[in-house]
């Protein structure tokens, strides 16, 4: 029946683009649903026009709609129009203010438009809701964000929290072990660099710039000098303009 809504929709949208949601639709409280997921749809293909039709159909039935602020608050993003899209997260939040989920979504971009700060305190929103079920991808943003504006200890504290929600989580074991280089704990780093190894090893995830710069200090730290010389030779042939690899280089005698 669900799916059966969506087409019928969806043949709304594309063939009828001009005409209001009739009464009948209105009537429909899996409506508004449909539309939000019809947009999503949209979405994720790429084609912004279609799910801007479908999130405004949305608010059209329902003006209460967060998902649908929400809905375009990305489309806009996609758009890259900053201005528009932090006003529709500003109404999805205004709409749901305990919803961690559209914190977290507002503070995933307010982070990728380099407003740290502001982008901390709406991702810290996002971990207070113990049912969120991304609550662990939330703690680990958190924790990023707050290496961004130097708060080493806040960010110790959120990726420990990701990983007792997700052990499993590879970046937030990566990030945890290079802050704990950083505040000189070399056991716990050393500890955290092998299980990232491992599960690069077993592929599920690859290296990157920042896990071979400190594969090169982990090794150096066991006097492996072999390693740290592997480690590097890859940061070399794979990331050659990145600053990690600037940083082996002066590091390098």
């Amino acid at each position: 029946m669900k799916g059966y809504l969506i087409l019928l929709i969806s043949l709304l949208i594309t063939g009828c683009a001009g005409q209001q949601v009739s009464t009948a639709e209105q009537d429909v409280p899996k409506a508004v649903q449909a539309y939000n997921s019809l947009g999503m749809q949209y979405l994720r293909r790429g084609d912004t026009g279609n799910a801007k039709l479908a999130f405004q159909r949305s608010i059209e039935i329902d003006a209460d709609s967060a998902q649908a602020y929400n809905g375009l608050a990305m489309v806009f993003q996609m758009e890259e129009d900053v201005s528009l899209a932090e006003s529709y997260f500003k109404k999805a939040i205004k709409v749901a203010p305990d919803s961690a989920m559209m914190h977290n979504n507002y503070g995933a971009f307010l982070f990728s438009i380099k407003r740290y700060p502001e982008a901390c305190k709406e991702l810290a929103r996002a971990t207070e809701d113990p049912f969120y079920n991304q609550r662990s991808q939330a703690f680990e943003n958190l924790g990023r964000c707050y290496l961004l504006i130097d708060r080493l200890d806040a960010a110790e504290h959120a990726f420990k929290r990701s990983l007792t929600l997700n052990p499993k989580r590879p970046l937030a074991i990566l990030q945890l072990s290079d802050v704990m280089m950083q505040k000189g704990d070399q056991a716990e780093a050393i500890s955290l660099f092998d299980q990232f190894s491992a599960m690069v090893d077993a592929k599920q995830v690859q290296h990157s710039a920042q896990s071979l710069w400190l594969g090169v200090r982990i090794s150096r730290l066991k006097n492996s000098g072999v390693d740290a010389a592997t480690y590097g030779l890859i940061l070399k042939n794979m990331f050659p303009d990145s600053e990690e690899y600037q940083q082996y280089k002066e590091s390098t005698p």
